[in-house]
């Protein structure tokens, strides 16, 4: 427990602010970490600490800490028109500039964008604009999402539903209706004894199918996916399923939503994730590297097949009754502008892919340590996955926290990375470079060194 001071900022946060993704009894004891400024791929707390931000906060600041022209773009148009809306016919020059340029980066051919304030927002959004398509072409019936097991797409009620992790459902009374979860393609917790990564992913496809046929391909509306799925432990896909799973939702009418909030703006070397996996989606959900997280911006893509029934109902109904206050705001909008020139001039993708390699190399070194079953990753994205027996792969007891105790302990060594489950997920700034990443392990390697130690201490090793 660490000692905390009357009257000190960890104090006060324990006083009066609630924490998302956090346990309030342990908070009340342990403590916020509190982070007072950022340059490059580098925070530092309120004791002039730095630590190396391993998650690009969450997994979002791409183009890393202290990046002026993003400030001056804020403040360029803060002074020139701090607020506007979108509704009724209205907007801002500067949203007008972002929709056609995020048009014009789209990995298939898209007709408009809709801008919200984050990734559950979008997400929100896309299911909303699902509904409207099916009763906007006469299908009623036709409304189920397919989403899947350790999926993340958010926290609304909606989104949160669709989100496949148990602790986002608990005490909530979720899921709602209409959202439904297929297998998680995750080849080494769920893949069978002698069965390929190329078998995996038929049993996979074949599994979803069945899922359709049982629920009715009149009642199935859309499937939703990342490309890599993020916040569910950096569960890259087996060979071929994209390839297997897209002819299924064209057999059955199903419309192919790509949620690209971690994946989006080069994360796997590519613009999107739908150009690294060949994925060719109806609608596609954006947000995080979008402003590289320095204001709140997020969008979603529809082809003109969604837009023309939006459209034609929009007419019936007299108005698209959907929007918010803040959609298209002129500020975040200009930063994302500008973050996107930066991209192209700085040549973001070719610099992902020069230290990707590296990064990849360094996640794969851990393979052998007796705490890690799976290494995993692509681009600049990855995952550790500790477990309690690498020959069974056997997990630690959820109630042991060994995940958490390693992130806490990669903290004391100056890095944070973030714990999902026994899972330590990477997803650095895209900015660094080829010797931060190399410093980023060390610190991990001394981290996971420590918790390999304190599960010895605990008894909590495999006999």
């Amino acid at each position: 427990m660490n000692q905390i001071k009357p009257n000190s900022l960890a104090a006060r946060d324990i006083a009066y602010h609630l924490h998302g993704y956090t346990n309030a009894v342990r908070h009340e004891q342990d403590g916020p970490l509190i982070l007072t400024e950022g340059k490059g791929i580098y925070v530092h707390d309120e004791n002039g600490r730095a630590y190396i931000e391993g998650m690009a906060g969450l997994w979002s600041v791409s183009l890393g800490f202290g990046e002026e022209r993003l400030v001056e773009a804020a403040v360029r148009q803060m002074k020139k028109l701090p607020y506007y809306h979108t509704f009724t016919h209205k907007t801002s020059s500067v949203t007008v500039e972002l929709a056609e340029k995020l048009i014009g980066l789209a990995p298939v051919p898209m007709s408009k964008v809709f801008f919200a304030n984050s990734g559950s927002e979008a997400n929100d959004t896309v299911i909303k604009i699902v509904w409207y398509y099916s009763n906007a072409l006469g299908r009623p019936k036709k409304k189920k999402i397919i989403s899947r097991q350790k999926a993340y797409h958010g926290v609304t009620v909606a989104t949160a539903s669709l989100t496949g992790l148990p602790n986002n459902h608990r005490d909530f009374d979720l899921p709602i209706a209409n959202i439904i979860h297929a297998d998680c393609p995750h080849y080494y917790r769920f893949g069978k004894e002698g069965e390929s990564e190329a078998q995996f992913a038929q049993r996979m496809a074949d599994s979803l199918e069945k899922l359709i046929l049982a629920e009715g391909p009149d009642t199935v509306a859309a499937f939703i996916a990342e490309p890599v799925m993020g916040a569910g432990g950096v569960i890259v896909p087996p060979a071929g399923y994209f390839d297997l799973i897209q002819p299924i939702l064209k057999k059955y009418d199903i419309l192919f939503i790509a949620d690209e909030v971690i994946c989006g703006f080069g994360r796997t070397g590519n613009m999107f994730g739908s150009e690294t996996f060949k994925l060719k989606p109806d609608i596609l959900s954006c947000a995080k590297a979008l402003s590289s997280s320095y204001l709140p911006i997020s969008g979603v893509m529809i082809n003109e097949k969604v837009y023309q029934a939006l459209r034609d109902n929009s007419a019936k109904i007299g108005t698209f009754g959907h929007g918010f206050t803040y959609s298209g705001h002129p500020v975040p909008a200009a930063v994302a502008l500008e973050t996107l020139k930066i991209y192209e001039e700085r040549n973001i993708l070719a610099q992902v892919r020069s230290v990707a390699p590296a990064f990849q190399r360094e996640l794969k070194r851990f393979a052998d340590h007796p705490l890690v079953g799976e290494t995993r990753g692509i681009g600049l994205v990855g995952a550790i996955e500790l477990v309690k027996d690498k020959r069974t792969k056997e997990p630690f007891a959820p109630q042991q926290g060994v995940g958490f105790q390693a992130a806490k302990l990669c903290q004391e060594q100056g890095l944070i990375t973030r714990a999902i489950m026994d899972s330590l997920a990477f997803c650095p700034p895209l900015i660094i470079t080829e010797a931060e990443i190399g410093e980023m392990f060390r610190r991990f390697a001394k981290g996971l060194d420590a918790t390999w130690a304190w599960v010895r201490e605990q008894g909590l090793a495999a006999a």
